[in-house]
């Protein structure tokens, strides 16, 4: 540690800090444009210069290293001075745009200028003009004009994003911060430039002139999409979602959101909101109240019953909905006497659930991982938040290996890559553990040949301290899931690594946990949807796109007497015969259980659109109009802890839980061929599918392109 002296107060600081990192810690304000504590130092733009006595001119903060006794002051006539005359070069060729700039109120540039800038200034030459730039449908670079050249923008792309998609050209004045090939900006975290950019040429095309950032609300809640669970500021006006931005949680996302958490906000004022109950009567669709509905779902529930049974009656569930709304309907199902309710909707196999099937790690060892072994996932497209995070790891010398049908560019150092159809992966595996156990002489846990690829993935895995062996969403979908997790628990145990599930949404730990699966004699997501019901629930899904039988779904749902949809969407329209809006996570309270177990509750951030309702409440009522007991929750923190209470394994010990009860007895390696179904990036769930900006997108495009081949 060493000790300096910071505007007369004493700082201890790790030897090799910045004076940057020593105020940080004092809780010193040093004013700074180039300058974020999750980049690089780079030292541009000079606004964070300060007097360091015996230096013969003010130095840099972010780029000057501590020594033992070294004496700083920020607030000295010198620091000022130094830091007013880098302000008046910075405004030099500033536009005098600020009342319609998209970012006044939350500029930096703006608010420096207050305390920094002159009243005039001695320059009257002409101000330079930058050429207006395209670069996609989320980021906005009209203004570029007003670029201070802090590159913060390309050094992000470089150092997190894992692209160089942005980079400065030219020298002086003539410097410009461009796509240098006029491409479009594609990085599936692109929208995190618009947060890190201290002036208004990085702005957000969906959200552009629509708001005055004082005009806003800002509230907090959880990602509904992948199993990161980012934390998100939701920016209202007039009970209308406006904006979502980051909300800094290093434990969970860091400073960073997904584009698809930041801009699928769209959907939620599109056209295609469900606002009204309706019905189907004679093919034509009708609006009615909420008590026309629920009677009719529930007398036709009544009906199905009496004359097919209870196990003619099922549940499908999404696993972006809450852990409320899975417990309920979980609970209303069985109330029925059914046992049909599943949230494993993409999967091709359903093994008997024992224990949970989880991460296995924390979200933020990633970072600090010396090994890892993905199997089955594009990893920087089914979850970019943890992709940052193991680019990060291997950026710092961390060894990644790859066990996948296709080759994809994660943007990241890559030590092994090993490409096998889907239906190779057991073998695959299995080689690689016969490569372990003839390195460490005990037996194999299945046949398999220790050839060249193997054996590299094998020594790789046995060497380092911190490991992790990552199950993507293809494996979690596999025909042979169980063999495939046997393979890698064995695995696991001999090299001493973690072994877990990336997890496909927002609660797919929390739909295990809330139980939401099939119980003694209850069907799956594949039997109900090839057709085994007479009575379907559907909430909050979309089964010709999020599960594994695609357009196969609709055939089988049009076998039932009755499909009641609740979704915050006009979706399943084909085959439904009644439409119940509920919230979207916007609009209601409720509980996301991410990959790492982490429980996140939230509430409503702004009122229900229209006669929508939470999925909760619906459930509730639905139950009390069937005369089910136990239905009198008033609240949705009474329906968690109800769900908390029904379950052994509560969601607070999710990580003492038990992976999987696979063993190495059900390896087998000719099981599980064809290819597992996967969601692209952008059509994960309904409320991404319908954000016009996201389906505009590079990644949008070539999944409907490929999409359209397929077909």
């Amino acid at each position: 540690m060493v000790e300096i002296e910071l505007d007369g107060q004493k700082v201890e600081i790790t030897e090799g800090s910045m004076i940057m990192h020593a105020a940080d810690k004092a809780g010193t304000y040093i004013p700074h444009f180039c300058y974020h504590k999750k980049l690089s130092i780079a030292a541009n733009c000079r606004m964070c210069l300060v007097d360091v006595e015996k230096a013969p001119k003010p130095m840099p903060a972010c780029a000057t290293p501590v020594t033992n006794g070294m004496i700083v002051r920020t607030k000295s006539d010198k620091a000022i001075k130094a830091q007013q005359s880098v302000m008046e070069f910075l405004l030099i060729n500033h536009p005098l745009d600020c009342p319609i700039c998209d970012q006044g109120g939350e500029c930096q540039l703006q608010d420096l200028a207050v305390g920094y800038g002159g009243s005039a200034s001695r320059y009257d030459e002409e101000k330079r003009v930058v050429p207006v730039k395209d670069v996609g449908p989320l980021i906005s670079m009209q203004e570029m004009t007003r670029c201070i050249h802090c590159t913060r923008c390309v050094r992000f792309g470089q150092e997190v994003a894992g692209v160089m998609e942005l980079g400065m050209i030219h020298r002086g004045e003539h410097s410009e911060i461009t796509t240098v090939l006029n491409d479009t900006v594609d990085s599936e975290v692109s929208g995190n430039m618009i947060d890190l950019c201290p002036v208004g040429a990085l702005t957000s095309k969906p959200f552009r002139y629509s708001a005055r950032t004082w005009e806003l609300s800002r509230r907090k809640s959880v990602s509904p999409h992948d199993s990161t669970g980012a934390n998100l500021i939701v920016q209202v006006k007039g009970n209308k979602v406006m904006r979502v931005l980051p909300l800094e949680n290093n434990d969970v996302n860091e400073c960073w959101i997904a584009d698809r958490d930041r801009f699928s906000y769209e959907a939620l004022n599109s056209d295609e909101r469900l606002t009204q109950p309706m019905l189907k009567q004679g093919g034509e669709w009708k609006s009615v109240d909420w008590q026309t509905a629920l009677e009719y779902v529930a007398n036709g529930l009544n009906q199905i019953k009496a004359d097919h049974g209870a196990q003619s009656l099922g549940l499908l569930a999404s696993p972006h909905s809450t852990v409320e709304e899975l417990y309920l309907a979980g609970a209303l199902v069985r109330g029925l006497g059914s046992e049909n309710i599943d949230h494993r909707l993409r999967n091709a196999q359903f093994p008997q659930a024992e224990g949970v099937r989880w991460l296995g790690t924390s979200i933020a060892s990633l970072s600090e991982l010396q090994r890892v072994l993905v199997v089955g996932s594009n990893l920087r497209k089914d979850h970019p938040l943890f992709a940052l995070r193991v680019r990060g790891a291997a950026r710092k010398g961390a060894a990644v290996s790859v066990v996948n049908d296709v080759e994809h560019d994660w943007a990241m150092p890559l030590a092994n890559v090993l490409v096998a159809p889907a239906g190779q992966w057991g073998q695959a595996l299995a080689n690689i553990a016969a490569a372990i156990a003839a390195e460490k002489s005990v037996s194999a846990p299945a046949a398999g040949t220790a050839n060249d690829k193997a054996t590299a993935i094998a020594k790789s895995l046995l060497g380092g301290e911190r490991k992790a062996i990552l199950l993507g969403n293809g494996a979690a979908h596999h025909a042979n899931a169980t063999g495939l997790l046997a393979l890698a628990n064995w695995i696991g145990e001999q090299t001493g690594a973690s072994v877990g599930y990336l997890t496909e949404a927002a609660n797919t730990v929390g739909a295990q946990l809330a139980g939401a699966l099939p119980g003694a004699g209850g069907l799956n997501a594949g039997q109900m949807l090839a057709g085994g019901l007479k009575a379907v629930l559907l909430l909050n899904t979309e089964p010709q796109y999020d599960s594994a039988a695609g357009r196969a779904a609709v055939a089988g749902l049009n076998k039932a007497q009755m499909v009641v949809t609740l979704s915050p969407f006009k979706a399943n329209l084909e085959f439904s015969d009644v439409l119940l809006p509920i919230a979207p996570f916007t609009e209601t309270p409720g509980s996301f259980v991410n990959a790492e177990g982490r429980v996140q509750g939230f509430h409503a951030v702004v009122k229900p659109l229209g006669e929508t309702r939470p999925a909760w409440k619906v459930l509730r009522v639905l139950a009390n109009l069937l005369g089910l007991p136990g239905f009198t929750f008033e609240s949705a923190t009474e329906v968690l802890a109800a769900a908390r209470g029904a379950q052994d394994a509560a969601a607070s010990h999710v990580q003492g839980s038990k992976l999987g009860n696979a063993t190495a007895a059900a390896v087998d390696a000719s099981a599980g061929a064809g290819t597992p179904v996967t969601a692209s990036i952008y059509q994960l769930d309904g409320t991404v599918r319908r954000a016009p900006s996201l389906q505009m997108t590079a990644d949008a495009r070539m999944a409907a392109q490929a999409e359209g081949v397929a077909a």
